[in-house]
């Protein structure tokens, strides 16, 4: 180092760019590749805790009424370098939470708060989440204070709770229980765009059709949670914004009532940020000077505090009392005409065109001083949406319903990505059953298992029935959302029963026989359905001449239509099954890239589907009983054929068209067997390949057999969260 501190200039001692970018990877000097990162993702390594660390039994050691009580009194405990709007930090708590919680979306169940995600890129520095990381950092005082016994995740949505409560709302309850992760998500898509905010037609197939939306998408633009508070790209138009709210929203599986309790519930306190030039910024946290120390938005040039920050660009509170719960943002906007203005920092947003001074909200820092209280474009659609204007006129006219409302709704928000309430935990979870739980009640576990298990063999259902349905029935769980799997035994029921990958006919006869068994012995439906798919693994594997005993866990209950919200089901509904070697229609990714994502969705790892893609091609389980894949003259037996056939070097492969492809003996050219990509992915790609070579082994059919009952007994269980 020299005098001025600067270091010296020298042959770099480390690979370049070694911390901090690799250069060209892998999947950018072969961009066709299969990338199997998101299978590793959350791999223990990047986890500090260690194996040993209990959440839940660390929840236990919390003493509730004392964090409750810290997050209260930093509410009005403002800091002079991020000093709180009107001295209550309220609305930039709320907004943590509900931007935490938003960015969940029904179709995969990705986002939401449930996991603390918003601590990494690239949530940490999206547009819409602009000064959320000074709540985050106001916050780490408490974190830090209660340590492991309070998880990131849940403090973000615990810290909305307790800002609404300090203003005089009362919530509808709070659940402990979400886990943190430790590094950024890989496998949530948000857009293909490749700037910030770029303009919605991207995302459209049709621009002029907000449902034209693309799928799992729900906000408008790449780095928005939800549409544009400006309107559509930017340009003022109530009507357009009602549409893509009622998109977006409905994307959350919210209904309009829904969406306008929570809009309103949201705007009713704090305010919009935009007193300034947003060209004073420093960088996002993600790309901040180190320095910053993990914070952005930074204005080194003017002041850019209190009264003179940029967020969004828009300026202005909702309401007179933007402080306080209470009805005040119907009461501005039923009550007064609108007119389109801009903010300082040149920002379309709406402002009554006569209001009385009393009526304006005060300056954050001088309260002798009035504003100007504003709207959004998406406000001014809930007064000039036909159908929202309707339920905002009932809910101006009653606030106890619009506070009971908004309560349900914002409990839905928070709480959604978080399953069945069996993952619940602590002092203030309602006793309400709500549908969007998907409530099941408790199965019995005092039937004899054995008697069942000898009633489903003897039964006349063949292997590829008994697993097939079973799979069916447990392939629909996400760990997303935690939602879906074989408990409630929901395939018999709508819109499951009917869906095109659960082969409607030969569930219909299957179930018919098993819930004759079921009736007869005490067991649940949904049991006996897991049951019936051991016992044919079983079977396949005797066949294969091993004695194997699946593992099984009994007291799964069964759902019925009424505690089904069979539309929010829909998006559960299968369009691609690599494990069964079947996609509904054509489409534009890869099926082995879709086969990914379900794999993914379901907490498998990259081993575990290769084990389990091998014997149910084995047991002969494809869709509709087709041969894709089926490398085994031993169809029926858990045998590791598939991988043997698939490594042979004396075989060769050739497309046939349609996307189908022939094995060929190379000596004789006769047609062995025909196949998918879903197949040839496990012997084209190289770490697929690597593990194809395991199991075809000679030494390890032991191996297989045992992994593939792991894997197997893993989906079966995955939504068993009332077991260890």
């Amino acid at each position: 180092m020299d005098g001025n501190d600067t270091p010296s200039v020298g042959k770099c001692p480390v690979m370049h760019g070694g911390m901090t970018s690799m250069g060209r990877t892998v999947t950018e000097w072969w961009p066709n590749a299969l990338n199997l990162d998101i299978l590793s993702q959350h791999d223990t390594k990047t986890n500090p805790m260690g194996e040993d660390f209990d959440y839940h039994e660390e929840l236990k050691k919390l003493d509730v009424k004392a964090l409750k009580q810290d997050l209260t009194d930093l509410m009005t405990d403002s800091q002079p370098w991020w000093p709180a709007d009107w001295g209550h930090y309220g609305g930039l708590m709320i907004r943590l939470a509900w931007h935490a919680a938003g960015s969940y979306r029904l179709f995969d169940g990705r986002g939401g708060a449930g996991t603390g995600n918003q601590r990494f890129a690239p949530l940490n520095s999206w547009p819409d989440n602009g000064n959320l990381d000074k709540a985050r950092r106001l916050l780490w005082p408490i974190k830090k204070k209660y340590g492991n016994k309070v998880s990131w995740a849940d403090l973000y949505i615990l810290a909305g709770n307790v800002a609404y409560e300090s203003m005089g709302f009362k919530t509808f309850g709070f659940a402990f229980g979400r886990e943190d992760i430790w590094a950024p998500e890989r496998d949530a898509y948000w857009g293909s765009e490749k700037e910030w905010l770029a303009d919605s037609v991207q995302r459209y197939a049709n621009s002029e059709d907000p449902a034209s939306l693309e799928a799992p998408l729900g906000a408008v633009h790449m780095g928005l949670i939800y549409v544009n508070p400006q309107g559509r790209d930017g340009k003022p138009d109530p009507l357009k914004s009602a549409h893509d709210v009622r998109v977006t929203f409905a994307r959350m599986a919210m209904n309009d009532e829904e969406t306008v309790a929570l809009t309103a519930g949201g705007h009713t306190v704090g305010k919009a940020h935009g007193n300034g030039l947003e060209s004073n910024l420093s960088p996002a946290p993600e790309a901040a000077d180190i320095t910053e120390q993990g914070l952005g938005w930074i204005n080194h040039k003017t002041r850019g505090i209190g009264r003179d920050a940029v967020t969004s660009g828009l300026e202005g509170a909702w309401t007179t009392h933007p402080t306080q719960w209470d009805n005040g943002y119907f009461d501005l906007l039923m009550n007064h005409e609108w007119e389109l203005k801009k903010s300082p920092a040149g920002a379309w947003q709406w402002q009554p065109v006569d209001i009385k001074e009393e009526d304006m909200p005060v300056d954050v820092e001088d309260p002798s001083i009035r504003k100007m209280p504003i709207m959004t474009d998406a406000d001014m659609a809930m007064k000039m949406d036909p159908d929202y204007r309707k339920i905002s006129e009932r809910f101006y006219n009653d606030f106890d319903y619009f506070s009971d409302q908004f309560a349900r709704a914002w409990f839905k928000l928070t709480h959604r990505d978080m399953g069945p309430k069996a993952r619940y935990f602590g002092p203030e979870v309602p006793q309400e059953d709500l549908i969007w739980q998907d409530p099941i009640p408790a199965g019995s576990t005092g039937y004899d298992v054995d008697a069942v298990k000898a009633k489903i063999a003897d039964s006349g259902l063949s292997v590829s029935e008994m697993v097939s349905t079973a799979w069916d029935s447990a392939r629909t769980y996400r760990g997303s959302d935690m939602r879906g799997g074989a408990n409630g035994a929901r395939i018999r029921l709508a819109p499951q029963k009917d869906w095109e990958g659960n082969e409607p006919a030969r569930l219909a006869k299957v179930l018919k026989v098993l819930e004759g068994i079921a009736s007869g012995t005490g067991a649940s439906l949904a049991d006996v359905i897991v049951l019936a798919g051991n016992v044919g693994v079983e079977q396949a594997a005797k066949k294969a001449g091993h004695d194997v005993k699946v593992p099984f866990s009994p007291g799964r209950g069964d759902a019925t239509a009424e505690m089904t919200d069979a539309d929010s089901f829909d998006a559960l509904e299968p369009l691609v099954d690599g494990y069964r070697n079947w996609q509904k229609a054509e489409y534009d990714i890869a099926p082995e890239e879709l086969m990914l994502d379900r794999t993914q969705l379901m907490g498998l790892t990259a081993p575990e589907m290769t084990v389990l893609v091998g014997g149910m091609r084995a047991m002969g389980t494809n869709h509709g009983g087709t041969k894709h894949g089926v490398f085994t003259d031993n169809v029926g037996a858990l045998t590791n054929d598939f991988f043997v056939n698939l490594t042979d070097t004396n075989n060769y492969w050739r497309p046939s068209g349609n996307g189908l492809y022939e094995i060929r003996d190379r000596k004789t050219d006769a047609v062995k067997w025909t196949a998918t990509r879903m197949d040839l992915v496990f012997g084209s790609n190289s770490i697929l390949r690597a593990y194809s070579e395991v199991y075809s082994q000679d030494d390890s059919k032991a191996k297989f057999m045992k992994d593939f009952v792991a894997a197997w007994t893993k989906v079966m269980n995955a939504d068993r969260f009332d077991i260890a």
